[in-house]
């Protein structure tokens, strides 16, 4: 009989465990800590790292995740410290595809200490951090209360790229029009100003590829530098929020925050993130869970 080859999710999740193993925690920067018992990172450890939740990450190993997006893989390599040949084979098992930079993000595009202690201290408010290309590369679990479990991967990775191309967040954007616009200005401005980053490139093509409106918008020379407003969402759980949202700039990285624009958003914002936080307490009592990688 000839012996069947893995499936492409069981050969990634081979290949993650393997390179999971052969790390220590101090080869990445973080404390041993006390009663680790077997060799190299933790699961939580390697989503910490690479700006994932928890959850997302093991049903990754478990071979139970479709096909993760590029930035997800590249935030992976960097946590798992993959060599430049290690990170294109990560894509080809993953994607069956390079990746567009072999290497792995530059490190200014890498999320400092402090940053996520902030985030880490706004427990009630959604809040997360991009780059110029609108990549999440951080978030609190207040945003993935907001957004979903599965915020800043798969393709939830971008926020551009959440707006036009997820059919439900772009039901829950009851301001879609305009914010989506103001989107396409944002990047336009960040390709002014980025004008030879081959990933940012990369995602415009796609974003005209797949949606009539971003080329519309795009054509028309639409710009944009957007730093504080108002719109509304639609939340299967809370119902209907109206949001205030504020955009800081800190060195390479954007800091955005969401906060209730009435007391009744004020309500029922505390609810969701209440209860979600106390569901994934119970879930994983002794992880924190500080993920890095919505308009």
């Amino acid at each position: 009989m000839t012996e069947r080859a893995p499936s492409p999710q069981a050969e990634l999740a081979a290949f993650l465990r393997a390179k999971r193993a052969r790390l220590q925690p101090e080869d990445v920067g973080l404390p041993r800590g006390p009663r680790r018992r077997t060799p190299g990172l933790r699961r939580q450890e390697v989503a910490q790292l690479a700006a994932v939740s928890v959850e997302w990450y093991v049903r990754l190993e478990q071979g139970r995740v479709g096909t993760p997006g590029s930035a997800v893989l590249d935030a992976l390599a960097e946590a798992l410290r993959l060599t430049p040949d290690e990170h294109r084979h990560l894509h080809l098992i993953a994607r069956r595809e390079t990746p567009v930079r072999p290497s792995t993000r530059p490190p200014h595009a890498l999320v400092r200490d402090s940053l996520r202690q902030l985030l880490d201290g706004i427990p009630l408010f959604p809040a997360y951090l991009t780059d110029h290309r609108l990549d999440v590369l951080a978030h609190n679990p207040a945003a993935r209360a907001l957004f979903g479990p599965g915020f800043g991967t798969g393709p939830t990775d971008n926020t551009a790229r959440m707006l036009f191309l997820d059919p439900a967040t772009r039901a829950t954007q009851l301001d879609w029009p305009r914010v989506a616009r103001e989107t396409v200005g944002h990047l336009r401005t960040a390709a002014a100003h980025h004008p030879d980053d081959p990933r940012l490139t990369a995602l415009l093509t796609e974003l005209r590829s797949h949606s009539h409106e971003f080329t519309l918008w795009w054509d028309d020379h639409t710009v944009l530098d957007r730093a504080t407003g108002t719109k509304r969402v639609r939340h299967p759980e809370a119902g209907d929020l109206r949001l205030h949202y504020d955009i800081l700039t800190t060195g390479p990285h954007r800091l955005f925050t969401l906060t209730p624009a009435d007391p009744a958003t004020d309500r029922a914002l505390r609810h969701l993130v209440t209860t979600h936080t106390a569901a994934l307490t119970a879930t994983h009592p002794t992880t924190t869970v500080r993920p890095i990688t919505a308009a």
